[in-house]
């Protein structure tokens, strides 16, 4: 007996020896560089600046980029991201102003695009925090692009390099271990014909503003390549902290009749919703969910259209 119990003791200790010398190498480690391989037809893109492109392009820049990397003079010079889950420690929004030594202004178009799309900075480092847009249509990326270039306020090159990145243990294992750049596709990507109000609004929900990324249960369990095979695909609960750190659990917005939006909104109710944060009885939606104004009324009727079409969730969030 004294035997066996020796004898498990020192498997005990060569476990946790392994662990423990597994979690010292991911910590010096830290999150993982790559290389930087940019298919040709992307890394030789040269985006035409046109107003069309601008206007869209901001647009989608309002949606996706102002809430993380706008400062209070709503220069996107970037800023710490407050409400990261602390278990993944400290971050920081990238300079994504036209400023050649501490923004974006020395960044070719394929570039940029390669790291919306993947992740991966010019220099090889990963992102990990940052929303990648892997399906967005090659049109909208360029129109992102071109917003970047263009004489917009928001874009003009401004000095304001951010703290170094300070990830936690837990997010250096995760890094080097389930969580990893996205794939690249190399195949053309269009808007779907506006026309099509369930594909249009399909597009407009997964793909170029990922609804679903923070109305499913879990930023860990998605699959940005096919949104559908997330967890609890917009049957909400996912933990969000605010600014203050409180959780604050994503909403469901299947069209569940008793724990969704069903019967809680109708058409107009959703868009003035999702535009204003207006809730049917007059009150606000709270942080982290944020006004949606850059987006067309079509827009987020073609959304609630989508979502009528999708499975129901029973999902009560409070």
């Amino acid at each position: 007996m004294k035997r066996f119990l020796k004898i498990a003791l020192f498997i005990i200790l060569g476990i946790v020896v392994i662990i423990g010398t597994i979690l010292i190498y991911f910590n010096a480690k830290g999150v993982p560089t790559y290389e930087v391989a940019i298919p040709e037809q992307i890394k030789t893109l040269k985006v035409e600046v046109t107003p069309e492109r601008v206007a869209r392009g901001e647009k989608i820049a309002t949606v996706l980029c102002n809430g993380c990397h706008a400062n209070n003079e709503n220069r996107l010079v970037g800023k710490a991201i407050l409400d990261l889950p602390a278990e993944f420690g400290k971050a920081y929004s990238l300079n994504i102003t036209q400023d050649k030594e501490e923004g974006i202004g020395n960044w070719t178009d394929g570039e940029i695009m390669y790291f919306l799309k993947t992740g991966i900075k010019k220099n090889g480092k990963y992102s990990p925090i940052m929303p990648k847009l892997p399906r967005m249509a090659d049109e909208d990326v360029k129109s992102v692009i071109a917003y970047l270039h263009s004489d917009r306020f928001p874009v003009q090159a401004t000095k304001g390099k951010q703290p170094a990145q300070d990830p936690s243990l837990l997010l250096k294992v995760l890094t080097n271990t389930v969580m990893k750049p996205l794939p690249i596709s190399t195949e053309p990507i269009r808007v779907p014909d506006s026309t099509n109000v369930i594909e249009f609004g399909k597009y407009v929900a997964n793909d170029m503003i990922a609804c679903y990324a923070c109305h499913s249960k879990d930023f860990s369990k998605q699959d940005p390549i096919h949104p559908e095979n997330s967890l609890g695909f917009y049957g909400g609960g996912n933990p969000m902290p605010n600014l203050e750190g409180q959780i604050i659990p994503s909403a469901n917005i299947t069209f569940d009749e008793e724990t969704g939006i069903g019967k809680r909104y109708t058409e107009a109710q959703f868009v003035e919703a999702v535009k204003l944060c207006k809730k049917p009885d007059g009150g606000v939606l709270r942080y982290p969910m944020q006004p949606h104004i850059s987006l067309s009324d079509y827009e987020v009727k073609a959304i609630y259209a989508y979502l009528k079409t999708i499975p129901k969730i029973k999902n009560k969030v409070n």
